[in-house]
């Protein structure tokens, strides 16, 4: 079925041709029916599958209708994310799908000036926020959540990762009663069951969950590789494939500024991205990476997850996550849409245990990048930062004229 058979406005079906959207992707396809008939959902789809349009496009939709009904500004709709990178992600998505209604979405975020974001939340429809920022914006009189009638909450599991669950549970009890619930999750345990199930009323429950939750579009293997040697194996991944956009992923602040500082050892430009960077730096950094300008990204899980950047080509884990579902969500930064992408994973003795947690949570092995005692040590001595190539010491060797002997 195409868009233009759906009941939505003929604002959005322009936006959505000129786009080159003509057909829904799965997730779209079986929530976009029930949130246009007014359904509460509970919807599970792997990273990379359309969510966020699957949410906007009936939205924007629905409120275009109730526009010319109201007599005055209010906020119809809140959707709640865990990141503020995300935040301005959705909201992007939003303006491009609605640019030709009168449906204002305004994302609301920290860390950069607070005075002109909320002049523009005077004018919006939908507001688009943390949990802890939208509690903010209530109990400062910011923002009125008593005329709201749509909730979203995308990227739910990682929200209560980052600890948002009571804030989400305060904000429960300031909801109007008689709204619409939208929660999308790319993972699901019995925490977000429990929340899930707080926040709906008898929800059409949509699943889209294979057998190995890792997007079919995606190549992805491991490679064992000692703690100390993984800087030249990442070294070689990023010389063998100069013209792609590579993300690396590491488990901390610090290691990502120690592995930018190994890259720029032997030549190699990177950014990296996590907590510690200002807010204003974090999107400049991003939208270097998203022109090209940059094309190796180092980032954390927290600063990364659920970012969709067109054309990432290469997801590298540097580390392995202690969580295993973070796994599926890294190497879901590539391979989005109808893309192919590829991912490799470094794993080290240290960190055989994770490895065996991914392979338990996705039901399946990775498969193995095998090297050979010659690949591995070839990958070390071609390396600019190792001081001991006994190889090119051997070329010079040879093409140096021999010293004559003293009588």
């Amino acid at each position: 079925m195409k868009f233009n058979k759906y009941n939505i406005s003929p604002e959005i079906k322009r936006s959505l041709e000129e786009s080159g959207f003509h057909k829904p992707t799965d997730i779209q396809y079986k929530s976009l029916p029930q949130i246009l008939s007014g359904q509460d959902i509970l919807a599970i789809a792997q990273t990379g599958t359309g969510k966020t349009a699957a949410f906007a496009i009936p939205l924007i939709s629905k409120i275009q209708s109730l526009k010319p009904r109201l007599e005055e500004q209010v906020v119809k709709a809140v959707v709640m994310v865990p990141t503020r990178e995300l935040a301005i992600q959705i909201e992007q998505v939003f303006r491009d799908i609605g640019k030709y209604t009168s449906v204002v979405p305004v994302a609301v975020i920290g860390g950069v000036e607070i005075e002109p974001q909320l002049k523009k939340l005077k004018k919006a429809d939908i507001v688009i926020a943390t949990p802890g920022r939208i509690m903010d914006l209530v109990y400062k009189g910011d923002l009125s959540l008593k005329k709201m009638e749509f909730l979203v909450l995308d990227e739910a599991d990682r929200m209560l990762e980052k600890g948002f669950y009571n804030d989400i549970e305060k904000l429960i009890t300031l909801l109007p009663r008689r709204r619409q619930t939208m929660f999308f999750s790319a993972t699901i345990n019995e925490t977000i069951k429990d929340l899930a199930y707080a926040l709906v009323n008898k929800p059409v429950r949509i699943q889209l969950s294979p057998k190995d939750p890792v997007s079919k579009n995606v190549e992805h293997s491991v490679a064992f590789v000692e703690m100390d040697d993984k800087r030249f194996f990442l070294e070689r991944v990023i010389r063998e494939n100069p013209d792609k956009k590579i993300i690396v992923f590491v488990r901390t602040k610090v290691r990502a500024e120690r592995v930018a500082k190994a890259m720029e050892r032997v030549n190699i430009s990177t950014e990296t991205i996590h907590g510690d960077k200002e807010q204003k730096n974090r999107f400049e950094i991003l939208n270097n990476f998203r022109s090209g300008e940059n094309k190796i990204l180092i980032a954390t899980d927290v600063s990364a997850r659920g970012l969709d950047v067109k054309g990432v080509d290469y997801v590298v884990n540097y580390d392995l996550p202690e969580l295993p579902e973070n796994y599926v969500h890294r190497i879901g930064r590539t391979g989005r849409g109808t893309s192919k992408g590829r991912a490799v994973s470094f794993c080290s003795e240290e960190e055989k245990n994770y490895l065996e947690a991914i392979e338990g949570y996705i039901g399946k092995e990775v498969k193995e990048l095998k090297l050979g005692k010659g690949d591995y040590q070839e990958t070390i001595d071609f390396s600019e930062a190792n001081p001991y190539d006994w190889k090119q010491l051997m070329v010079d060797a040879e093409t140096q004229p021999a010293k004559k002997k003293k009588k």
